[in-house]
């Protein structure tokens, strides 16, 4: 049977093409919120992290209920390194709302994410966001669209796709470019026409996929799915059917709907609900929930490998345990596990040390994003370099490729293909528009893209537009440029004093300034030539009871170059570390004393 009283959708794009922004139009104009219920923008954002990078990094449900039907809405994250929560919730929808920048047309992640949802065969309804922006071009986006789809080899009747054109901003759907109108609800009236309602079988024995889970303080996991078949109540007895294959036997001790930005207890729950269910033994992200009866598994939930692996460890510096609460390798290891129960696409290895994990992602920013939320839970830590993960197939070594766009001013097209040339990137097409701005779009390695950001952004001086998206696994290139210039490391332990940063100051940059704690080993400044120089940032001016006119000299130091969490993993070598504290962010050598790091230079080139 068909559950018309339910529509449950997606809402997916590229990063900023405006999700979260469109969610908000929907709340307010829901009219099922007072005014001081929903303050401020990007209201689901609502974690620290999310709301200080402007992204949504975690995927989150609300319901609302329009002309007696009830609306489930998936908001997804738009940035590639998180395209795992947007594979795993995919599962829960029977349609997608496709947003797309009235300006900037189908970019990398709009690519990725409309593939997932037609290998889901779900139905997309495309939305032209931004069309009170004073350069869209909303006809040509909607032709791109169809062309994307057609690449994508879509079918006849998916061809034939519902779209609609809109301002998330300013509150108003529109089929009319002539006529803006006022309201959000001709999308949600165009939600109601084509999403499909949930075709279900109540009767059924339970089925239902944990898609997510949450932690509670108070009542343990909370695992989240959308139920396939068949009803579920309170206090009913269950089987959990794990990765392996065990059955686990276990209670339902309540099943909650989400309605409107929360959840509410209810008696039962039928197929097509999307549900969440307290009380489950120790469930897992893909595991199923069904009858204590006739227990069947469903396909588990298929999310693409990781490409990029660093190396974590315990913060082993002179001043590790200052700053941090959790400074051990069992409370490193308890909470990597943790994170596994939720994140799908990270993978955790211990090593042989037993101190230090492999720890593997999508990218920078999804790893990145992990060790941030560490360190505000009072973690210290140590991080190495980024590192791509191979595969070896047909007896060759391959390594991860990816599709790269720019966006830049014409007048510095050259420097951007300089920087991505020198990487092993090879153009594939460049396009000049009305605007002054070049579209470049580059295959090039993983490991190339790694410190690539920064370099782009500093050679156009902050305009280039970058985004990419995992290509395909291709043989392995040569090697890639390293960084150019070497760094100054202390000798010693102590405070670094002005005197000694001046006498420094026009062979190096820093990266520390006066009074700052440092250590032997510590990296304290970036050298200006291409080795590494060992100096002494703690020694002071010997001072004596004779004093000479204009013999005192003035010191000016620059500020030093305040290092992000992003900006420290791209910069780093692989015999160095990024050290990580509640605090701060320093770097280091893994080795600390020269003498070590001359014996380990001997060991590695066989000398």
């Amino acid at each position: 049977m068909k559950r018309e009283d339910v529509r449950n959708i997606a809402i997916i794009a590229h990063v900023d093409h405006g999700k979260t922004t469109l969610v908000d139009a929907l709340l307010h104009q829901s009219g099922q919120f007072r005014d001081s219920q929903l303050k401020g923008d990007c209201i689901l954002d609502s974690n620290d992290l999310e709301r200080e990078r402007g992204i949504t990094i975690l995927a989150k449900n609300i319901a609302l209920m329009y002309k007696g039907v009830k609306v489930n809405i998936i908001d997804t994250p738009g940035h590639a390194d998180f395209g795992g929560e947007v594979e795993r919730v995919l599962r829960m929808a029977d349609g997608v709302l496709i947003l797309v920048d009235a300006f900037e047309g189908p970019r990398p992640q709009t690519r990725f994410v409309l593939k997932k949802a037609l290998e889901c065969h779900l139905k997309p309804v495309v939305v032209i966001n931004k069309i009170d922006r004073p350069d869209c071009r909303p006809d040509h986006v909607l032709s791109e669209m169809f062309d994307l789809f057609v690449e994508l080899d879509a079918d006849d009747e998916t061809l034939d796709f519902p779209y609609i054109y809109a301002s998330a901003r300013e509150g108003f759907a529109t089929h009319d470019l002539e006529n803006f109108g006022n309201s959000i609800h001709p999308l949600l009236d165009m939600v109601l026409e084509n999403v499909p309602a949930p075709d279900v079988n109540q009767d059924a024995p339970l089925t239902m996929m944990v898609t997510t889970l949450e932690w509670s303080e108070y009542v343990g996991r909370v695992a989240t799915g959308r139920i396939s078949s068949g009803r579920v109540r309170p206090g009913e007895k269950v089987t959990l059917i794990k990765r392996s294959g065990e059955h686990v036997k276990t209670t339902v001790d309540s099943v909650e709907l989400f309605n409107n930005l929360g959840r509410a207890p209810v008696d039962e729950a039928s197929a097509g609900d999307i549900v969440a269910l307290v009380g489950l033994d120790s469930p897992e992200i893909g595991d199923t929930v069904a009858c204590a009866e006739k227990p069947e598994a469903l396909t588990r939930i298929d999310v693409d490998e990781p490409t990029l692996s660093m190396l974590f460890t315990i913060n082993s510096s002179p001043l590790a345990g200052q700053d941090g609460k959790y400074v051990t390798s069992r409370n490193l290891r308890e909470r990597l596990m943790r994170e596994l129960e939720s994140n799908v696409a990270l993978r955790v290895t211990e090593r042989e040390d037993k101190d230090s994990f492999s720890v593997s992602g999508r990218g920078i920013l999804h790893l990145s994003v992990l060790i941030e939320q560490m360190r505000r839970e009072g973690y210290e830590l140590s991080v190495g370099k980024p590192e791509v993960i191979r595969k070896k197939i047909d007896g060759k070594w391959h390594e991860p490729f990816e599709s790269m766009e720019v966006d830049v001013p014409s007048e510095v097209v050259g420097s951007v293909m300089e920087l991505v040339c020198a990487r092993r990137g090879q153009m594939i097409d460049m396009t000049s528009g009305e605007t002054g701005m070049s579209h470049l779009k580059f295959s090039i390695p993983a490991r190339g893209l790694i410190g690539l950001r920064t370099r782009l952004l500093n050679a156009t001086k902050g305009e280039a537009i970058i985004n990419h998206r995992f290509e395909a696994y291709k043989l392995s290139e040569g090697e890639v440029p390293r960084r150019a210039n070497g760094v100054l490391i202390s000798q010693d332990n102590g405070q670094a004093v002005g005197y000694a940063l001046w006498k420094l100051r026009d062979r190096a940059e820093f990266f520390i300034g006066p009074g700052e704690d440092v250590y032997e080993g510590m990296i304290v400044g970036e050298n200006a030539r291409n080795n590494d120089l060992v100096v002494n940032p703690i020694r002071g001016k010997k001072l004596t009871n004779v004093r000479a006119s204009g013999s005192d000299e003035n010191m000016v130091l620059k500020p030093p170059r305040e290092m992000s969490l992003e900006a420290a993993l791209e910069y780093i070598e692989y015999d160095e570390y990024v050290e990580i504290t509640p605090k701060i962010i320093r770097l280091r050598k893994i080795y600390l004393t020269e003498n070590e790091r001359k014996r380990q230079h001997r060991t590695s080139t066989g000398e």
